[in-house]
């Protein structure tokens, strides 16, 4: 692909930043706090338009029901819209396929609510994760358990507008050990092929054993056009929820080759690119910053594969060509590249940099010294 053609793509790439990766986090033995993090949904907004000013593409902010509740959502897409930036994604909260009818109504009620902030926000996407499953063996039937879910799934699936989706996630493990409900692509990818063409599966890349095959995954759901998302991040034992790109750079970019390799880098393609993180030591803003830069760089370098001299090694049994063609895209320094970019695109070239430089940390740390931060527990 020429240089030209590459900063074009790279120029309309997006990239959906979280609303919770502003707030405070941590693990399950503690939240760090930090001074100066979002008190209320709109300091959020806030904090991810600055992402957005000094990057380019990331202009919208994915938000976390209940955490992100608030009395008037329209008010709340206008203030995003005042600050640059909309409203995306809207993730729900909830455990569905257990015994309890009572606790399952609840939980449905709540997707609904879901889909009518949506209504609300304008927002396409219906992110759902069951933080479900069991500890023990014989604690209830896994059989049941998917029949549960499956009529969820169905009710939530017929409340959504024409224009919406339903984007289901997995994860292997973790809050449950023993067996998780959607532990994997497989089973999120049979919900939903059974309920439809706007139910697509959600690739969280830190949901899986060690040594998974990710880009095999996205291959598969790309060829099936049931891959509907990234949740980015990166991982070095389990769901650390590192900055993407961190933990694993080659991995990253072997993802992203997939999605360039079909010309599905654009939002045409209708592959929604978000992260999800937690930043629990590290400064949040300069890290959803660095994180976005990480994933634009796997994206450039992707880009950058000679499509025709991989496919000529590939027919031809050229094991080591073959390699050696990715090899060279991914050794390829394509920072001048994207500072190039950035200064045609009207920004600085440095982004983290032009961030420490604009004084926003000073001035949230004292607006923000008051009141509840948002977080964990908050």
């Amino acid at each position: 692909m020429s240089s030209s053609r590459v900063l074009a793509a790279l120029r309309g790439q997006r990239i959906e930043t979280p609303s919770w990766g502003y707030a405070n986090s941590g693990t399950r033995f503690k939240v760090f706090g930090q001074p100066g993090v979002p008190r209320t949904p709109r300091e959020k907004i806030d904090d991810a338009a600055v992402v957005h000013r000094f990057t380019g593409i990331a202009p919208s902010v994915a938000l976390h029901i209940p955490w992100d509740r608030v009395g008037d959502y329209g008010a709340l897409a206008k203030h995003a819209a005042e600050q640059g930036v909309t409203l995306g994604t809207i993730n729900s909260n909830t455990f569905q396929a257990g015994p309890d009818r009572r606790a399952r109504r609840r939980a449905v009620r709540h997707l609904h609510e879901c889909v009518d902030i949506m209504d609300q926000t304008g927002s396409r996407d219906l992110k759902l994760w069951f933080a479900d499953g069991t500890n023990y063996p014989g604690q209830d039937s896994i059989r049941d358990r998917q029949d549960r879910l499956a009529r969820a799934l169905r009710e939530t699936y017929a409340r959504l507008g024409d224009d919406q989706r339903m984007l289901l996630e997995y994860k292997l493990f973790e809050p449950a050990f023993y067996h998780t409900d959607v532990p994997d692509w497989g089973t999120a990818y049979a919900h939903c092929l059974e309920l439809g063409p706007r139910a697509q599966v959600v690739i969280d890349t830190g949901h899986h054993a060690p040594g998974t095959n990710i880009e095999f995954i996205v291959a598969f759901l790309l060829r099936a056009s049931k891959l509907g998302g990234f949740d980015f991040n990166s991982r070095f034992y389990a769901d650390d929820d590192l900055m993407a790109g961190a933990a694993d750079p080659f991995q990253l970019f072997r993802i992203m080759h997939e999605i360039a390799a079909v010309g599905a880098v654009g939002p045409g393609a209708g592959i929604a690119f978000m992260l999800d993180q937690c930043h629990n030591v590290e400064e949040k803003i300069p890290a959803v910053i660095r994180s976005v830069m990480n994933v634009q760089e796997a994206t450039a370098k992707a880009l950058l594969v000679d499509a025709d001299a991989l496919d000529g090694a590939q027919r031809s049994g050229d094991v080591l060509g073959a390699n050696a063609v990715l090899m060279d895209a991914y050794n390829t320094d394509v920072r001048p590249l994207l500072r190039q970019l950035r200064e045609d695109m009207g920004l600085d070239p440095d982004p983290v940099a032009a961030y420490r430089r604009s004084g926003y940390a000073q001035k949230i740390r004292a607006e923000r010294a008051g009141g509840q931060a948002a977080g964990w527990g908050a």
